[in-house]
């Protein structure tokens, strides 16, 4: 029985209300300094997934072709737009939730955190292990961290941050449920390779979410269903 992505949802939900509904309460010292650790934490699981690549040059390439293809689908443009959609929806429904940032620093923080809870090496391959083995603890130890993640945010984003639970249970559930199919067909150098790409994008979203740069990594996302294809042919061919 499928529980982690269900779990990981709740948790989301959960902190996005606390944080709400603590707003101001918490200091703004510890805001900015959880947010710079919560950046700094996700550099360094991006860093311990890079280490274990198997072949760094079917890593560059799934890179450098994956973030070409979301450039020209512009999909951060897109989620860009959602977002927006979404936080007029929220402050629509929730006058009292109404924002005080601007647009623009709305939207790094928000696509950054949707990346992190959603599209992260964790919750991908925690979704693929549950799927397969039935272990559900990865996506587990995953939520703790989302739970005091969404606590955290939520104090200057608001309740906006709940709604990011669609797209983090929407794939983790796709996933999950497919693994039986996809996992058997994968090697150990395509699944480290595939780690490898994950790092390199959680490496990215927590410069992004420290501030220190604004990686377009929305964009950097069709790399994660190539890697395995590319680390394949390369193991194969070269």
């Amino acid at each position: 029985m499928i529980i982690g992505p269900y779990i990981n949802s709740v948790t989301i939900i959960l902190g996005g209300l606390i944080g709400a509904y603590l707003g101001g309460k918490i200091p703004e010292r510890l805001r900015n300094n959880l947010t710079l650790l919560f950046g700094l934490c996700s550099v360094a699981m991006g860093v311990v997934m890079l280490s274990r690549v198997s072949s760094m040059p079917a890593m560059i390439f799934s890179l450098l072709i994956g973030t070409i293809v979301g450039e020209i689908l512009s999909i951060e443009h897109l989620i860009n737009r959602i977002s927006t959609i979404a936080k007029k929806m929220i402050e629509r429904l929730f006058p009292q939730q109404k924002n005080e940032q601007s647009q623009e620093a709305f939207l790094q923080t928000f696509v950054g955190l949707m990346i992190l809870f959603s599209f992260s090496g964790t919750g991908i391959f925690g979704a693929m292990h549950e799927g397969l083995v039935g272990d559900s603890s990865i996506l587990i130890i995953k939520s703790s961290l989302d739970f005091f993640t969404a606590i955290i945010f939520a104090t200057t984003l608001g309740i906006s941050v709940c709604i990011i639970c669609i797209p983090q249970i929407t794939l983790q559930l796709i996933l999950a449920y497919l693994a039986v199919i996809i996992l058997p067909l994968i090697t150990p150098e395509m699944k480290a390779d595939f780690g490898g790409v994950g790092g390199a994008i959680m490496i990215a979203t927590g410069l992004r979410i420290c501030n220190i740069r604004m990686f377009s990594v929305a964009n950097m996302l069709p790399s994660l269903f190539i890697a395995m294809p590319i680390s394949a042919l390369w193991l194969q061919f070269v």
